[in-house]
């Protein structure tokens, strides 16, 4: 069930992955590295979007928090612009240039003047076979915005990104450990994902500080050692 459209606070879950990744070298994302979960459909018709022989100029993905959104918005080579660092879009993102790629993340942060700039950029597209990739927490039509804004980027591709399970966050995190050459205890990855915020990115980022840790002081990892990442990472 979809809740009703409003802004809310970043809950106290949101600013704790926010310092984490403030705090831990970020992970460049790559198509590679995305975690496919429950995905399947949304990748298949997200990679036809980005080929060549696309003529739908707008692709819309939303779902909640750490589902993925940015990763893959970072990840395809767009100009990218973050709504929550900058609120409104430059005369540059209005004129978008012939064939280009943009993408815009959480679009519900638009302020008013942000969003009557999409809507001009939307109607630019067509002419400059240009393409926008945006995403938010909810689909178009539940966002708190200008009613002419919902219903063009309603008129697009809308596809949600299911946030992994559990047991896919954990078989993932155990395959990024093996590839890096670490063995990662169950007790380690239970105590991790006991007391870390539960996405891919902040887990990512903490398993990439527990690998130098585990180099530096040539020990392997253990739950002291996960907890001591954790605790140099952000007071927990």
């Amino acid at each position: 069930m979809v809740e009703p459209c409003g802004s809310r606070s970043p809950g106290p879950e949101t600013a704790m992955r926010q310092l984490i990744l403030d705090l831990l070298p970020e992970e460049v994302p790559s198509f590679d590295s995305f975690v496919t979960g429950r995905n399947g459909e949304t990748l298949t018709a997200f990679a036809a979007w980005l080929s060549a022989d696309n003529q739908e100029p707008l692709f819309f993905l939303w779902g909640e928090p750490g589902a993925g959104k940015s990763h893959l918005l970072r990840a395809c080579g767009a100009r990218y612009h973050d709504a929550i660092e900058t609120p409104g879009l430059t005369d540059r993102d209005e004129e978008p240039m012939a064939g280009e790629l943009l993408a815009i993340d959480h679009l519900e942060a638009l302020d008013e003047d942000g969003q009557i700039a999409l809507f001009r950029l939307i109607n630019a597209l067509p002419a400059q076979h240009g393409r926008l990739l945006v995403a938010a927490g909810r689909p178009p039509l539940h966002l708190a915005l200008r009613e002419d804004l919902r219903t063009r980027l309603g008129s697009g591709l809308v596809y949600r990104l299911q946030p992994l399970t559990d047991a896919e966050q954990r078989t993932a995190l155990a395959e990024r450990a093996r590839a890096r050459g670490l063995v990662l205890p169950a007790e380690a990855i239970q105590y991790l994902f006991s007391r870390a915020p539960r996405d891919m990115r902040s887990l990512t980022a903490l398993l990439g500080a527990l690998d130098r840790l585990s180099l530096e002081r040539q020990r392997p990892i253990t739950v002291s050692l996960v907890r001591e990442v954790l605790q140099t990472s952000l007071d927990f």
